[in-house]
């Protein structure tokens, strides 16, 4: 999560920010290069069950693992991964071009005669975006692990997991201009650079733009454009093709004594960071242009004190999401999770370091719950949203939907998706059809019984749905091989089952269409 508009902040970190220098950070790549300090030598030098711990937390069992090993991956391993100081000649033995004097002048550490104590974490972070695997370098404050405590509120946060679902969301379309709004470490910017002709990076904290700097010149990325300012303000009056941000949606009360992380809190109440971002976004996109985001949104039960959205019938999260697009951009939102209010407060008082042995806990617990009782908020829902201004006028997309099963390759989905919707509404349902290589059927019987009380088609990949259809309509998928037309299919079936082909056909083609929506069937 990315930090984008100014506030409060009630601790910063003790260490200078990075100092990205093209000469030292090209040095420094050739160091890493040469180590192969890379996540899969990493996690075969300490294990697996140890490198999953780390997730976790837990640094003991790679200490364990690399007991009495000073041979270079290991110590750059105890420096970078874990962050903890290092003797200064087995850091000099590793870093044979940059040199202990060159990881000080980046900023990255602190030494002195005998040791190297690092001011910033430097992983290696695998992503899986539409494209595949691929891997980059990626400089970060020190972790909770690593301080031993609570992260101050300037932190700069490396790949989570919000981080590497953006990178599986996001559309692999080839664009002139891209924007990453809010762009911390600059790992989406980095991810996009790789389609797009030039990239401008925004953030409000200059420490995290620092960092993305650092990283852009450390991965050999530079059609990257940084810089510094809050939402849309640094880019006012031009225009993407697209545009991606994790912003900091993270809802937080607005109480004295809770911390206000910059690489998650956006300053605002409730959920109006995400309102206003999905209500400015579309001033920013060209014609066709595409926006991107992840987010929370609130459902406010009936007793809200809001009543002019409870007379627009607004509780739902998903509705008020939809409300805030304007009428003239295409809207496609999936929730993937919902949280209780409690669930939500745990979760983000957890994420900041403090656990229920904390004294500090219950007050932010209450301070929370409190909040949302203020708002009559009875969940959080979490997803993705899509934005898009359509390059022609015609019919708008407007699909909101909810997604708790597990997902793939969601981008080249999306992708799919838009442009099934903008075959079907230039030119309706298309003369012949093929189905997906993904799709299976699973039929459900009663003991007893040779006819399937239930048919459902399920979807391998993409966002894995399974839609229960009636004998016809599996019937038609079944049919679908690029050889017969639809009409042709759409007649025989109605034979088969002895119906008028009028009849059949008022009946099927809404549904013939939504597979081909959902990316069942392929035009």
């Amino acid at each position: 999560m990315r930090s984008l508009k100014a506030r409060r902040v009630t601790a910063v970190s003790d260490s200078a920010s990075p100092r990205p220098e093209p000469l030292l950070c090209a040095a420094l790549a050739t160091d890493l290069d040469l180590a192969d300090f890379r996540s899969e030598p990493l996690r075969r030098l300490w294990g697996e069950e140890a490198d999953d711990a780390l997730a976790r937390g837990l640094r003991e069992p790679i200490l364990r693992a690399i007991s009495g090993d000073d041979g270079v991956l290991a110590t750059l391993g105890r420096l970078f991964v874990l962050g903890m100081p290092q003797p200064r000649d087995a850091v000099a033995a590793a870093l044979t071009q940059l040199g202990v004097d060159g990881l000080e002048r980046l900023g990255l550490a602190v030494t002195d005669e005998d040791s190297v104590r690092p001011t910033a974490l430097l992983r290696p972070q695998s992503f899986v975006d539409a494209d595949g695997i691929g891997e980059w370098w990626i400089a970060s404050d020190l972790d909770e692990v690593a301080l031993d405590g609570a992260l101050p509120a300037d932190h700069v946060l490396g790949v989570g997991g919000a981080s590497r679902t953006l990178a599986e969301i996001v559309m692999p379309i080839e664009v002139d201009r891209a924007l990453d709004l809010g762009t911390g470490c600059g790992i989406q910017a980095l991810l996009v650079a790789r389609h797009a002709a030039t990239v401008v990076a925004t953030d409000i904290s200059a420490r995290a733009l620092a960092y993305a700097e650092l990283n852009a010149l450390l991965n050999g990325v530079h059609n990257i454009d940084f810089r510094e300012g809050s939402m849309f303000e640094p880019v006012e009056g031009e225009a993407f093709d697209l545009v991606v941000s994790n912003p900091p949606f993270v809802i937080t009360p607005r109480v004295e004594g809770v911390p206000a992380y910059e690489y998650r809190d956006g300053g605002l109440v409730g959920d109006a960071l995400v309102e206003q971002f999905v209500r400015t976004a579309p001033a920013y996109l060209t014609a066709g242009g595409v926006a991107q985001l992840l987010g929370n949104w609130e459902s406010r039960a009936s007793s809200s004190p809001v009543p002019e959205r409870a007379r627009r019938g607004e509780e739902q999260g998903l509705d008020r999401l939809s409300s805030w697009v304007p009428d003239d951009i295409d809207l496609w939102a999936i929730q993937r999770e919902e949280l209780s209010p409690l669930g939500y407060a745990e979760l983000w008082i957890r994420d900041g370091g403090i656990t229920p042995r904390d004294s500090a806990f219950t007050a932010l617990l209450t301070a929370w719950l409190d909040d949302f009782a203020a708002r009559g908020v009875t969940a959080v829902g979490f997803g993705y949203v899509l934005l898009r201004r359509p390059a022609t006028n015609g019919e708008r997309l407007r699909r909101v939907e909810r997604m708790p099963q597990p997902v793939s390759n969601v981008g080249g989905a999306l992708r799919h998706g838009l442009a099934a919707f903008d075959l079907i509404a230039d030119r309706g349902l298309p003369d012949t059809l093929v189905t997906a290589a993904d799709v299976t059927e699973a039929r459900h019987l009663l003991p007893g019984n040779d006819d399937p009380s239930v048919i459902e088609l399920r979807q391998g990949g993409g966002f894995g749905r399974t839609i229960a259809v009636d004998p016809a309509l599996a019937a038609f998928v079944g049919a679908c091989d690029g050889e017969l037309t639809v009409v042709q299919i759409v007649a025989a079936l109605a034979d088969l089952f002895e119906v008028p082909l009028a009849d059949l056909w008022a009946d099927i083609e809404p549904r013939i269409r939504q597979l081909v929506l959902d990316g069942l069937l392929l035009g």
